[in-house]
């Protein structure tokens, strides 16, 4: 029997989008899903005959074979198949694959885009067909070419000349080469402290006393020096210099492009970057909001009016204003519209928490870019001291008309500056006298440069130009896993510092504790990272420089625009590049430059040196000739650009006695599979938060015995029976077992161990038997 034909077969990529799209389109259309890419470059060998102008070899992957099997036995009995992948290149290169691999004519195949999944769009993106734009096609294929090339070219530089099993790509080492930079300036960093001096001020005239604060526009160098300005305040006179007031503007941030939302989720919600797209994927592929993948600030002319619309309905009229954001980036990518929410009118959405709170971000931003600017007074009093030519200086800012900060404000990635003044300042005149309450001279110390976080780290590589909108969160997480860069927490120390305190014609001196340094989801080069670096960057030099990273994205801007051809490009790249690696290969590798001395062991006068071994970072004590020398590895957090000696010799404390048991040495010590505590033969390994270097003989004992305690419960039987001895069953690894005459058989499901019977125990022997 013949198939019947149908209409219409629509291709989306995610079935969750299929689902959305087969409410608008009604029975006429069946719109199924092709679960992203179905056509990849071959994984056998490189995937591309360089000799044929570069030509990709592509192939269909086994998971893949099933949904290419069905969608082309649906294609072959419809009449039409439109093709609805995403509307940016790396959709517009499934369309083109689908065509390729069903057969369809590209030339004449529907092509329909819509970068918001509403009934409105997509009817209109049906009345709209075109076809598929091979200049997008050609601007993917190349960024997949040269990124195959070049991880498939330098990968085995890196097994033979750092270590094997290491990989490399051509974004990803530039954004570890940004961690590794900020990383030095880091350890190069030596903080040095300084005295800070704020003032508490009123009008001498003023009855009410009203405090505000000052500082002092100079910072000391040493105690002494602040000492010595207090000492000279005591008997001064505070003057009223000079007091103005200018009424100053903030207006809102632009709508949110993919970059400016990963940022601003990970400072607002705590959410990564990769977390942030795959929470704004289901969202749009539930139709909430616009595509989330876009470097475009723009609003279509409906979502200005709906803005407008809810704002006067929430707010008032005053609030509203038209905003015409324009898009800096360079031939911006995919730019058709920021991300907003689909319906501005829907102010909250059911589903997950992290949904409801992306969305309620997306729906703030979009809806204060369209609002007025908020109206400020900023107020700068200077301040004159009889007996000194320095000056305070207070600031204050009012709000006197609150505009789009009524509903949302942007974060920055700056959590530390210190805000002098803010709030409301009393009326004052030049020639007012003052009377100052207190003044205090803190000590505070300058800071190292910050670690990125993800946000920040997008920040930068959208300043420098290298990637897009699509490859930030796969290039972090790519670096992560390929353990070049760890994102961790650290606590931080405890930090003494000195207050000096005048109040009331003395001076008091007291100490104070800080915690500093502490840190949350920041990135951190590993050793391995830094090494591989430093190896691309001597011998790479113009793959890893940043402009270079920014050209090539350029060029393949180029080709999306039709103004260059792929195959020429990625010529231009390929020669160059391949005679780098060549010579690289060539080259004779110094393996002593890969190590870091730190000095000489007072024990025995030789040499200690920290370096990348066979199973990670390690440091070393060299042996006398002919003698194998002393290992240890680095603690979590360590780094051997930055290990000193006295902490490389405090790694050799291990394997260490914490004390004899029963008269026998109970040692600790790190293994292959971590930390461990040993007494005879038995072995116990540590808890998570016991510190191998510091771990006390109480705590070790007590691992020790729950350890052979939970043994000994692991051997006794959960039932015996008299009538036959042989009949036991047991307590395993993955659950309670019968072991009958040395074989073990699994319970059936649902069994109570303890209820088991003799009879039941024969059964489920006999039944496992057959």
């Amino acid at each position: 029997m013949q198939e019947k034909t149908q209409e219409n077969l629509v291709i989306v990529e995610s079935p969750a989008k299929a689902k959305t799209i087969e409410r608008f389109l009604g029975k006429d259309f069946v719109v199924k899903s092709s679960f992203g890419h179905i056509r990849d470059l071959s994984k056998k060998d490189l995937g591309i005959h360089i000799d044929e102008g570069f030509a990709p070899v592509y192939e269909i992957p086994s998971d893949k074979k099933k949904v290419v099997d069905e969608l082309s036995r649906l294609a072959q009995k419809t009449k039409t198949v439109w093709l609805a992948s995403d509307e940016d290149r790396e959709g517009e290169a499934i369309a083109w694959h689908l065509t390729e691999v069903l057969g369809l004519p590209v030339d004449q195949t529907k092509r329909i885009v819509f970068h918001e999944i509403t009934k409105r769009a997509i009817l209109e993106a049906i009345e709209k067909p075109r076809t598929v734009d091979m200049n997008l096609v050609n601007a993917q294929q190349a960024r997949r070419i040269l990124d195959r090339l070049v991880g498939f070219e330098l990968s085995p530089v890196l097994w033979k000349k750092v270590r094997p099993s290491l990989s490399a790509g051509r974004v990803q080492s530039v954004a570890v080469r940004l961690l590794v930079e900020r990383e030095r300036e880091i350890i190069a960093f030596r903080s040095t402290p300084y005295f800070r001096v704020v003032a508490q001020f009123h009008a001498a005239d003023d009855p009410d006393r009203t405090l505000f604060r000052a500082e002092l526009s100079t910072r000391f160098d040493t105690r002494d020096e602040a000492q010595r300005f207090l000492e000279s305040c005591t008997d001064a006179g505070f003057i009223v210099a000079k007091a103005e007031e200018k009424p100053a503007r903030r207006y809102p941030a632009p709508p949110f492009t993919t970059s400016t939302l990963q940022q601003e989720a990970g400072r607002k919600l705590g959410m990564s970057v990769s977390q942030t797209m795959s929470v704004a994927q289901h969202l749009y592929e539930q139709g909430l909001i616009t595509y989330m993948r876009t470097d475009s600030v723009n609003l279509s002319q409906q979502a200005l009016a709906q803005c407008k619309e809810e704002i006067t309905k929430l707010f008032g009229e005053r609030y509203s204003s038209w905003h015409n954001y324009k898009t800096k980036t360079k031939g911006a990518q995919e730019a058709h519209e920021a991300i907003r929410p689909s319906y501005i009118d829907r102010q909250s959405i059911e589903g997950t928490s992290a949904e409801k709170r992306l969305y309620d971000l997306i729906w703030k931003r979009t809806v204060a870019s369209q609002m007025v600017c908020a109206e400020i007074d900023r107020t700068t009093v200077t301040i004159d001291i009889t007996t000194s030519p320095l000056q305070f200086t207070a600031q204050g800012e009012v709000v006197r008309f609150d505009g789009f900060l009524r509903l949302y404000s942007e974060s920055t990635d700056d959590e530390q500056t210190e805000q002098s003044g803010e709030g409301l300042l009393p009326k004052m005149a030049p020639g007012d006298p003052l009377t100052a309450v207190q003044i205090t001279a803190t000590e505070r110390f300058t800071q190292a440069p910050a670690r990125y976080n993800e946000a920040s780290l997008v920040k930068r590589l959208e300043e420098l130009g290298i990637g897009r909108p699509s490859t930030y969160a796969p290039t972090i997480t790519t670096i992560i896993n390929r353990g070049y860069v760890v994102k961790q927490n650290k606590e931080g120390q405890k930090r003494n510092y000195t207050q000096l305190t005048l109040a009331g014609g003395r001076i008091d001196e007291k100490t104070l504790t800080e915690n500093c340094g502490k840190e949350k989801n920041r990135l951190q080069p590993t050793d391995i990272g830094m090494v591989v670096n430093d190896y691309l960057e001597a011998q790479f030099q113009p793959i890893m420089d940043y402009n270079f990273t920014a050209n090539v994205e350029k060029e393949f801007d180029r080709i999306a625009e039709g103004e260059i051809t792929w195959d020429r490009m990625i010529g231009a790249f390929y020669g160059p590049f391949h005679d780098m690696v060549h010579k690289a290969i060539e080259k004779q590798n110094d393996k002593s430059s890969q190590s870091r001395i730190l000095g000489t062991d007072p024990e025995t006068g030789r040499t200690v040196k920290a370096r990348i071994g066979r199973y990670g970072p390690m440091v070393e004590i060299e042996g006398a000739e002919g003698e194998k020398g002393r290992f240890a590895s680095l603690k979590k957090g360590q780094l051997i650009e930055s290990i000193t000696l006295d902490e490389a010799l405090e790694l050799f404390a291990l394997p260490r006695s914490v004390g004899k048991l029963d008269g026998e040495d109970l040692m600790v010590g790190i293994g292959k599979y971590g930390p461990y505590v040993r007494h005879g033969k038995s072995f116990a390994s540590l808890a998570k938060g016991d510190d191998p270097y510091t771990i006390s003989y109480d705590r070790a004992v007590e691992l020790l015995r729950a350890h052979q305690a939970a043994a000994a419960a692991a051997h006794t039987p959960l039932k015996t029976f008299d009538e036959d001895p042989d009949m036991l069953v047991r307590n395993g690894r993955y659950g309670a077992y019968i072991a009958y005459k040395g074989k073990n058989y699994r319970l059936p499901k649902g069994t109570v161990p303890e209820e088991l019977t003799l009879e039941a125990c024969r059964k489920i022997v006999a039944a496992s038997k057959k």
